[in-house]
């Protein structure tokens, strides 16, 4: 299992970040936010 991290502060959370997660979850099993 691939297992990715995107740390940050996502105060507010904004469609940019949650299309980098999709983005991520294309590429690994998990995506730890």
């Amino acid at each position: 299992m691939r297992r990715g991290v995107y740390a940050g502060s996502f105060d507010p959370i904004t469609l940019g970040h949650i299309d980098i997660i999709g983005r991520g979850l294309q590429i690994f099993d998990e995506v730890v936010v």
